[in-house]
């Protein structure tokens, strides 16, 4: 069963993947682009890694996909379907792509996986939690007025001005 949910979760991963390159409109990429990595995340949580999850959904969907449809939304004319939107080299980047994964498959395949099997110490998200607010509390916050400085930007930014 557990190999099943695995299987699953990947094939939606590459279905969502496949769908935010085909789609041709800018919009709808942002929202494939973020299934494909609440997809990810699934896997990270899944392979029982979940300060990798936790950071995904926050730092990629929270933060990166939310400045991808704010810039989409600023920027004018994006979305016009008289814009040209399909790839004139689409035979070119598909061959690529081809060998590029023939390369990567081969590299996978030939690699020596169970001899690099550190025993790595293992923290909890609660080890981890307790030094972000004790040992490293100075660059968290620091992280954190950073992000503020930034949101307060794109709000001024973004503001209709008549």
């Amino acid at each position: 069963m557990a190999d099943i949910i695995f299987y699953i979760i990947a094939l939606s991963t590459c279905l969502f993947a496949f769908l935010t390159v085909a789609s041709r409109d800018v919009f709808h990429s942002a929202v494939w682009l973020s299934l494909t990595l609440l997809s990810v995340a699934a896997i990270y949580f899944y392979l029982d890694a979940q300060f990798l999850g936790v950071i995904q959904v926050l730092v990629y969907i929270g933060g990166i996909i939310t400045l991808f449809i704010f810039a989409i939304k600023l920027t004018a004319k994006i979305g016009d379907k008289t814009i040209q939107q399909a790839n004139e080299q689409a035979l070119l980047s598909g061959l690529a792509a081809f060998v590029f994964f023939i390369i990567l498959f081969k590299m996978i395949a030939l690699h020596p996986w169970a001899e690099l099997q550190p025993q790595a110490p293992v923290f909890s998200l609660e080890d981890i939690g307790k030094s972000m607010l004790t040992t490293y509390v100075l660059p968290f916050e620091f992280l954190s007025l950073l992000l503020l400085a930034a949101m307060v930007g794109a709000i001024v930014i973004g503001k209709v001005r008549k």
